[in-house]
């Protein structure tokens, strides 16, 4: 199957998703600029798109490469709230980098906003809409192609965020950042579906604080809700890019590694393909990644679905099918791993000899 190539029919997000079509999400922008040197860990502040603007147009690019076909705006925590007088230039600027790279391909622009910083110790609702408000303003002056609402604590703030993107007219997608126990008032993933999508929700799921594994068990919980609430959605997943099976119900973000310290969690690339055909299989249809995932964990993903897509990314130029180039290797034991067999199965060891296989969550 050869790449793709050129430029191809720029469908709206529904359209390719009422098709039957596979979206393949971006990845990690966060700790990826952080470990590269643009992004301060703490409140996270996407400064980057001003300050570095080509840094933030590299990764969106090396996605797009890799097989994305949503470019997300990288305005995570970037409203009033957080960022005082720079929230909207940042929200701008980020909406043109993203712009400027989904036309070299066959990708949509997705305004994103996430959860506010007040919502735990201020439920004022008319304040934190506000503040989604004045970010939307700025993705209808971009006139981004849809609307993301990701990394939600709390599904009645999730809903507050959904009713007041829902007046752009464009397309909604809304991520909760919950595991299998539900949110932080222990509402049920599936409960937590069924109120996003009646508050008129186009697309539900997950993204981040958990592993792949973990994530996919939501994402089914989320789905038996709807379907016995007669409810009926596009489902989406963008799972960490961390092996976090001993996470408490706050996430990653608990975990005594977190967030310098994760790099022995990272998932391969062979991970992320069984994620993305398990993913598949449960019906889901928008896959990416969030924190941890590097464009080649992207491209994972778009190679195992390219049956079901039709062609390969670009990036598979230089990247063999499960190992298919090593069989040039003049070593005969690594010319032996030439093979789905053995990738698919290998226990990768962590070189830590005193590293526990564990963590405990700090809380």
């Amino acid at each position: 199957m050869a790449p793709a190539g050129g430029l191809g029919a720029r469908k709206g997000i529904l359209e390719r998703l009422d098709a039957g079509e596979v979206v393949v999400g971006d990845g990690s922008f966060l700790i990826t600029l952080e470990k590269r040197g643009y992004v301060k860990a703490g409140l996270w502040p996407p400064e980057a798109v001003i300050e570095h603007p080509s840094a933030v147009r590299q990764l969106h690019m090396e996605f797009l490469r890799a097989g994305a076909n949503v470019m997300q705006t990288f305005t995570f925590s970037a409203s009033e709230d957080n960022m005082e007088s720079k929230w909207e230039d940042v929200n701008a600027a980020a909406c043109d980098l993203a712009r400027e790279v989904a036309v070299k391909g066959d990708a949509l622009v997705a305004g994103g906003i996430c959860q506010t910083s007040i919502y735990k110790y201020h439920k004022d609702e008319a304040r934190i809409k506000k503040l989604f408000r004045l970010q939307l303003e700025v993705f209808a002056r971009e006139n981004v192609d849809f609307l993301i609402a990701e990394y939600f604590e709390h599904v009645e703030e999730a809903v507050w965020a959904v009713e007041v993107l829902k007046e752009f007219g464009k397309p909604v997608a809304v991520t909760m950042c919950t595991g299998p126990e539900g949110d932080m008032h222990d509402m049920t993933p599936g409960e937590c579906a069924v109120k996003l999508v009646e508050a008129g929700a186009d697309i539900v799921g997950v993204n981040c604080r958990f592993g792949p594994w973990t994530s996919l068990q939501t994402m089914k919980l989320m789905k038996e809700g709807l379907m016995a609430a007669g409810l009926q959605a596009h489902l989406m997943v963008q799972a960490l890019g961390f092996h976090t099976p001993d996470c408490g119900k706050g996430g990653f973000v608990d975990l005594p590694e977190y967030p310098f310290g994760l790099e022995p969690r990272v998932a391969t690339r062979w991970d992320i393909q069984k994620y993305a055909r398990e993913a598949y299989n449960l019906g889901v249809r928008y896959i990416g990644g969030c924190c941890g995932f590097g464009p080649y964990h992207i491209r994972a993903i778009a190679e195992e679905l390219a049956p079901e897509r039709g062609f390969l990314p670009p990036a598979s130029e230089k990247h063999g099918s499960w190992g298919s180039g090593l069989d040039m290797h003049t070593k005969p034991w690594i010319r032996a791993r030439a093979r789905r067999e053995y990738w698919e199965n290998l226990l990768p060891a962590s070189g830590r000899p005193l590293c526990p296989s564990l963590s405990k969550p700090d809380v």
